[in-house]
């Protein structure tokens, strides 16, 4: 199929793949992918044109040189040149988009927020505030600044320890690295600190309230505005399970869709009201206590769960191209009300640690009427080395599960 547009995505994960599906089942047309490590959810694919590793790639000179000559590249293989939509699939890629915006236009269609509004939703510590600004509620957060002396003063415990920014933190690896903390008592938390100013880390600390509750407790919300700043979808969606690896807590694998138009309505009125652009995905957690929904944070992209959206009729890749090449934006914005249950675990899985009673019921309802969709099963995709690595992926989740050691929610 001809397309006027050349999609680029910059990842090889599964978010990567999500993405990859999208745009093949919104135009029929392969996209072009740059990483760094070979990973099995792109490598085997047939929906892919190529997978092009790049070393150093998350460096910023090596991220630029190499998305800029890759553009030089597709240019020269086309009678042509079409314009090139960039994607980034995790939080380092976009913010080096969103830093080196102003070379990377030259070559490239993407729909990312300035550099300023990134540093005020990626760090934390610029993001609570301005969430209560503008009117959404947050757990009880206390920041500590690494290389300072501890002195807190938590109400209650548990408490979740995080570090403010993502980024900077992942580039200080260590052992036992893990993504989000729960911590017992002040000892923990000092033990925590410690090892983690030990690693190099020099940012700050997040400490919040932990809110009671399993997996179930999670909720996500994904919307597009546009380039004109403007909403054209907001959806929610209830986490049904989550990856129980310690170091991979907050990665989803099953979401059904729900609604509820209060909290979406004040999600689309925080991110119109600082002039948001591009794909975001919330996260968030409903606190049984006092019955009010807690928002955790925000991602300036797609989450790796996000193509539930798609599943819905909101397909993430048509709302960028129709945006950035066809300049078709503007009218109503979508309230989705549409019935998914997207997951990428097998179905046995869901059956066997979804406990919670009502999700139970509405996940065996939903399969039972075939409201379900795995999209690494993507049927457009008919690579047999494929679906041989997913038949292996899905028989080791339940040894996954079973020796697992988190089993109570973020």
């Amino acid at each position: 199929m001809k397309t006027d547009f050349v999609p680029v995505i910059v990842g090889t994960d599964l978010n990567a793949y999500h993405m990859a599906a999208s745009f093949h089942e919104a135009y029929g047309v392969k996209p072009h992918v740059l990483g760094k490590v070979q990973m099995g959810f792109t490598h085997y694919s047939t929906i892919i044109e190529t997978v092009t590793l790049v070393e150093n790639l998350d460096d910023a000179e090596v991220f630029v040189e190499a998305l800029l000559g890759y553009a030089d590249q597709l240019d020269a293989g086309t009678a042509q040149k079409l314009p090139l939509v960039l994607v980034g699939t995790n939080d380092h890629y976009v913010r080096l988009i969103i830093e080196h915006a102003e070379q990377l236009r030259a070559r490239y269609l993407f729909n990312y927020p300035s550099e300023e509004l990134l540093n005020q939703l990626q760090v934390k510590e610029a993001f609570y505030p301005l969430a209560q600004k503008h009117g959404l509620t947050i757990p009880e957060t206390h920041i500590h600044q690494v290389g300072e002396p501890v002195d807190l003063e938590i109400s209650r415990f548990p408490a979740i320890l995080k570090p403010s920014n993502g980024v900077e933190y992942y580039r200080n690896k260590f052992a036992g690295q893990e993504k989000v903390y729960r911590v017992n008592s002040m000892e923990e938390v000092r033990e925590v600190i410690a090892t983690i100013e030990a690693s190099g880390y020099r940012d700050t600390l997040i400490i919040q309230d932990f809110i009671p509750g399993d997996d179930t407790y999670i909720w996500d919300s994904v919307l597009y505005l546009n380039s004109d700043g403007e909403a054209e979808f907001v959806n929610f969606g209830q986490v049904v399970l989550q990856e129980h690896e310690a170091s991979a807590i907050g990665n989803y694998t099953a979401i059904i869709s729900r609604f509820d138009r209060e909290v979406m309505e004040q999600l689309k009125g925080f991110l119109e009201a600082i002039g948001y652009t591009g794909i975001a995905n919330f996260d968030l957690k409903y606190d049984s206590r006092d019955g009010v929904f807690k928002v955790l944070e925000v991602n300036v992209r797609q989450g790796r769960s996000s193509y539930y959206a798609t599943m819905q009729g909101q397909n993430l890749a048509q709302h960028l191209v129709e945006d950035l090449v066809r300049g078709r934006r503007g009218g109503d914005c979508t309230y989705v009300d549409e019935d998914v249950l997207f997951t990428v675990v097998p179905k046995y899985i869901l059956k066997e640690y979804v406990t919670e009673p009502t999700v139970r019921e509405d996940v065996v309802r939903f399969i039972r009427e075939k409201k379900i969709g795995n999209p690494l099963h993507y049927r457009g995709d008919r690579s047999l080395l494929r679906r041989a690595w997913l038949a292996v992926r899905a028989a080791r989740y339940r040894k996954k599960y079973a020796s697992a050691s988190w089993r109570d929610g973020l």
